[in-house]
């Protein structure tokens, strides 16, 4: 269902663009610290390893940009491969992307599993290659089917973002943890800049360069190629990056051998629904789970409720308006996560930010009516403060982007051991994933009904998006206290010394 007026084109070029960041002191990696200190290797205040983390964040850099590249073209893309009547074509590019959602969400757990047994390293590469080459070969596709298919052999090489996640978690320690993961948001912010500019600068370049690849053969043939090689070319590189300067972050030790030299008894591996059953871990995902679905249905709704007329509920924006409040939402966003999460984390630890956020949510969501309202008014005096609340609203909301970084980090709190960590942080992106494979859709549809209905005047989305934001504030009241569970695990150890 649509709402009046062409919103199809601003919809698929804006979504997941504005999305929410992106995740006393709390350690990240509890028990690796115990080990290092029973082993006479305490590091807990080495400082943060930053070559290390830049090197990572360019790692981390290239899924964005591969995600997102494809969105300014991927509607006339498969429009002229399949030969689709314009209302058709809004359907394929969703489904495409829908796929790609998927094929992470079932092979995340793998690659997690494998970069906890063979290192985190290797991984890395590997899944790097595949997403590398993948991505250039989706330049190539021709048809629906091969569009599919090669957007789906992206997905399936999804181990790069749960391996540097892991390896940013085992780079960090409990003074260096909120630095370190506010790189990781502020560089997935760059990869959601880059990647539609580099898809959109370089689609059908004999079209739009006609001077320089007018005559260019391949490029008549295969239009949306150069940007699908150039994408898989900043792909490779970071794969020499990361086999020449990356160092490994799972230690021999941490996979059982160095334990058993002191006497310890290598643990029981954990299953994967062992691990998710672990104390603590079933309500951290829960509001992991219930963050990435205030972040993806907002991303959703957004730009076509910007775009939408004023009297259907909506701001009657402009795409330059919508651009520059685009830029606006990402400038916000890594202002927060960059200047204020560090010390507001150092000073009132993971789960209070993440309850601050939770609070904050709801406030957020019932703003847009209010504004709605002040346009709706239509007088100079209304529309003037429309336009001083409007970017002081905007900019202060993004402070629930901190939820983002914090809720990783309490991944990283509550991971019952580091070499179980690898398969947490895969549990936790395939649930968003799935997330992610259907709440655009919805959240866009639901929002057209209350349009045309007009039912709340308009604003029926905005009450059910409170109404779930409000959900969150309840469910992260019930957030584990991590330094209990040490001390439970602590306990476990012991009892398993002295039954050994």
């Amino acid at each position: 269902m649509k709402i009046p007026g062409n919103v199809d084109d601003t919809l698929q070029e804006a979504t997941e663009q504005t999305r929410l960041l992106a995740t006393g002191d709390v350690g990240p990696n509890t028990e690796a610290a115990e080990h290092r200190r029973v082993a006479g290797d305490d590091e807990e205040d080495k400082p943060m390893p930053v070559v290390q983390i830049l090197l990572l964040c360019y790692a981390r850099w290239v899924e964005p940009v591969a995600f997102f590249s494809i969105f300014p073209y991927i509607n006339q893309m498969v429009q002229e491969n399949g030969n689709l009547d314009n209302a058709d074509a809004g359907f394929y590019s969703g489904l495409v992307e829908s796929i790609f959602s998927l094929t992470q969400m079932f092979v995340m757990i793998m690659w997690g599993r494998a970069a906890d047994r063979f290192g985190r390293k290797p991984v890395l590469v590997l899944s790097l290659i595949g997403v590398s080459l993948a991505t250039a070969l989706f330049g190539m596709a021709k048809t629906i089917w091969q569009t599919i298919l090669f957007r789906s052999l992206a997905g399936v090489f999804a181990g790069t973002i749960v391996t540097i996640r892991t390896m940013f978690s085992e780079h960090s320690t409990a003074k260096t943890q909120a630095r370190v993961f506010s790189w990781f948001g502020f560089t997935g912010n760059l990869g959601i800049l880059f990647g539609p500019l580099i898809g959109g600068a370089l689609a059908d370049p004999a079209r739009q360069y006609p001077g320089v690849f007018g005559n260019v053969q391949l490029f008549l043939d295969y239009p949306y190629l150069l940007p699908s090689l150039t994408v898989g070319a900043i792909g490779l590189s970071a794969v020499v990056v990361t086999v020449l300067f990356v160092e490994e972050t799972l230690v021999k030790d941490q996979k059982g051998s160095g334990r058993e030299e002191w006497g310890v008894r290598k643990p029981k591996p954990l299953s994967t629904w062992e691990l998710v059953r672990s104390p603590g871990i079933p309500i951290v995902l829960y509001v992991y789970a219930h963050i990435m679905l205030l972040a993806f249905a907002y991303t959703a709704i957004v730009p076509v409720f910007w775009f939408t007329k004023v009297e259907l509920g909506g701001f009657g924006f402009s795409p330059l308006q919508i651009s520059l409040m685009l830029a606006l939402n990402g400038l916000s966003q890594a202002a927060w996560g960059l200047l204020v999460f560090p010390p507001l984390h150092h000073r009132i630890g993971t789960n209070a930010v993440l309850r601050g956020c939770a609070i904050a949510y709801p406030f957020l969501f019932l703003g847009f009516p209010f504004l709605n309202m002040l346009l709706r008014e239509g007088s100079d005096a209304s529309v003037t403060i429309f336009w001083i609340v409007t970017p002081t609203l905007l900019s202060i909301g993004c402070g629930v982007s901190m939820s983002f970084t914090a809720i990783q980090l309490a991944i990283n709190d509550v991971s019952p051991s580091p070499v179980t960590l690898g398969t947490l942080n895969a549990v936790a992106l395939s649930i968003a994933s799935g997330v992610r494979s259907f709440s655009p859709a919805l959240f866009s549809s639901l929002f057209a009904l209350g349009a045309r209905t007009q039912l709340f005047w308009g604003y029926a989305i905005w009450v059910l998006m409170a109404m779930l934001a409000f959900g969150l504030t309840i469910a992260s009241s019930y957030l584990p206290d991590y330094e209990d569970l040490k001390r439970e695990r602590e306990r476990g150890r012991e009892e398993d010394r002295r039954i050994d």
